[in-house]
């Protein structure tokens, strides 16, 4: 399994040679957008596989940074999203896409890049987990409550969409690792795999439905892109020390914070709003791996 680490670790890399040709060969992935909904459940029925009852006993034991994450997750990351779009003057599709990158719950790459930048695997685990869960109804109540007054939201049909999405398959995949758990530990770094390759396809896809405009609006989206992640790292981690929380816990909620589930922002825009309005989760997808991984190398290097 150990080649299956290191392919892996290298998900920015992946991410960004599928959006290159994505870009360059869209012919190839634009027949695949009605499949974005799909790999992103199977993706959250391979984290859903990877989760056991202690993930969830631990949620309980350990609620402070937990409720801090959450209170930052679904707080700061929406209105940061609003803020930035508003300053850099997006229009309204873009701005749609960007509030849904910011009110979905963090992203499950946030488990790799915590271990490697030696924080606490176990508590992004759990802050993964309720964050998830939290946003099957809080991702279309706060999206409806920043943008219902500039595009009409089907709050209803999202709440259905979340939980079609990322509900069932999680539970689906909890109930298969309560029975399989010995066959599923030994196939884990495979299932990782599996969800990064699935991603990768996601974003090709998203890139190759925008390839045409992408040239003249992707550079300010992904300034956009930049200033949320950044916002959501800072923040993330200034907060955790106010409270006071050791080094390991604040890079993990720092982490939590600034790392979102783009992949679900990208599948509720496609199928709620347009391909314009997936553009910054696709773009957000790649960069917070590319931030994240670079600044969980700069923290393993300084406690080493």
């Amino acid at each position: 399994m150990r080649p299956l680490h290191h392919f892996n670790r290298l998900f920015p890399l992946w991410a960004i040679a599928l959006g290159i040709i994505g870009f360059y060969l869209p012919g190839a992935f634009t027949p695949l957008a009605a499949t974005i909904t799909w790999l992103l459940a199977l993706v959250m029925f391979a984290m859903g596989l990877t989760l056991s009852q202690a993930d969830f006993y631990r949620v309980a034991r350990e609620p402070k940074p937990i409720l801090l994450g959450l209170a930052l997750q679904f707080t700061l990351m929406p209105l940061a999203a609003l803020a930035v779009s508003r300053v850099l003057g997006l229009n309204a599709e873009l701005t749609t896409g960007m509030v849904l990158v910011g009110t979905v719950a963090g992203g499950t790459a946030s488990n790799v890049i915590t271990w490697l930048a030696g924080g606490r695997v176990a508590l992004s685990v759990s802050m993964t987990l309720t964050a998830t869960l939290a946003s099957v109804v809080l991702t279309p109540l706060l999206t409806w409550l920043l943008l219902s007054n500039s595009v009409e939201i089907d709050i209803l049909g999202m709440l259905w969409g979340i939980a079609k999405i990322v509900l069932a398959p999680i539970l689906m995949g909890v109930l298969l690792h309560h029975w399989f758990a010995a066959t599923i530990k030994r196939v884990e770094p495979a299932l990782a795999s599996i969800a990064v390759i699935l991603i990768s396809v996601i974003i090709a896809i998203v890139v190759a439905l925008n390839a045409g405009r992408l040239a003249s609006i992707g550079p300010l989206v992904l300034m956009a892109v930049v200033l949320h992640n950044g916002i959501g790292l800072t923040a993330g981690y200034g907060m955790a020390c106010l409270f006071k929380f050791d080094k390991a816990t604040c890079r993990t909620i720092a982490i939590e914070v600034g790392m979102q589930n783009s992949g679900l922002a990208v599948a509720l825009a496609q199928q709620f709003f347009t391909a314009s309005a997936a553009l910054p989760g696709a773009l957000f997808s790649v960069w917070h791996n590319v931030s994240g991984s670079l600044l969980a190398s700069w923290w393993r290097r300084r406690s080493e």
